[in-house]
């Protein structure tokens, strides 16, 4: 299974996909955390994991992939990008870094000045994603980019199901329906969870999303708040987060 998060910028959405992945490690998944955020430099800190070297380089590197991109787009072409099917255990180490059952990669960063846009990086996502092979004991998280660029890029389209999180904010309450008409136009299942939500907050925000597609609505809590202020690793246990992880066990989605 391999399942997208979105939202806006600094909703969680790379707290919930830690904490996921955590949970889900812990009821035996081989789990992968492709990071498709080229701006997101802390995501391997809260797995506890070093940084991975860009998996674009094992393709050249962006400038390679970009001309590769254009060369196609010029002859009316689609650019094949990336054709090798693997399952997650042949992904080559190089570009990944492990920490128990989890796997962590990343797509590409922007580390330079100049260096030009990110559209490689989410040409590649896009197709990485539909080919990576997964088994009922294999879990693939995906960590985006905020908003909704990656929708417009089709990264997407490799995935079985969407978890979208909201943080108690005008803005996620606004981007939360279009995210809905997207993953209705993609034909793919989309889920919420409400992040740092109080009662007042969960109440507000349940009035305005269809409620029957809430999965959880997770507290502040302290020692995510600290970890992440410290930079270190999450190693929280969330019972909202079970609840999460209980639903993709489960199967059962529409």
């Amino acid at each position: 299974m391999k399942v997208l998060i979105c939202g806006k910028g600094g909703s969680g959405k790379s707290t919930v996909t830690t904490l996921l992945a955590k949970a889900m490690a812990r009821r035996g998944y081989n789990v992968l955390v492709v990071d498709s955020d080229e701006s997101n430099f802390g995501l391997h800190r809260q797995l506890g994991v070093e940084m991975p070297d860009d998996f674009m380089n094992y393709l050249g590197g962006k400038k390679a992939l970009g001309e590769k991109m254009m060369k196609a787009f010029q002859k009316g072409e689609a650019a094949s990008i990336f054709e090798e099917k693997w399952g997650i255990p042949e992904i080559p180490e190089a570009y990944t870094a492990t920490n128990g059952n989890i796997k962590m990669m990343a797509v590409g960063k922007i580390h330079d000045f100049g260096e030009g846009c990110a559209c490689p990086m989410g040409a590649l996502a896009r197709h990485l994603l539909k080919n990576i092979e997964t088994t009922s004991e294999d879990l693939v998280l995906v960590d985006t980019e905020a908003g909704i660029e990656h929708f417009g890029r089709g990264v997407e389209e490799g995935c079985d199901l969407l978890l979208m999180v909201l943080d108690p904010s005008y803005e996620s309450i606004r981007l939360s329906e279009k995210i809905r008409q997207l993953a209705e136009k993609a034909g793919k299942p989309l889920y919420f969870i409400l992040n740092r939500a109080d009662k007042i907050g969960t109440h507000f925000m349940m009035e305005t999303v269809d409620k029957t597609h809430v999965l959880a609505s997770v507290p502040s809590d302290m020692e995510v708040f600290r970890a992440g202020f410290a930079g270190e690793e999450l190693n929280v246990e969330l019972p909202e987060i079970e609840t999460i992880a209980d639903f993709l066990v489960s199967g059962n989605r529409a």
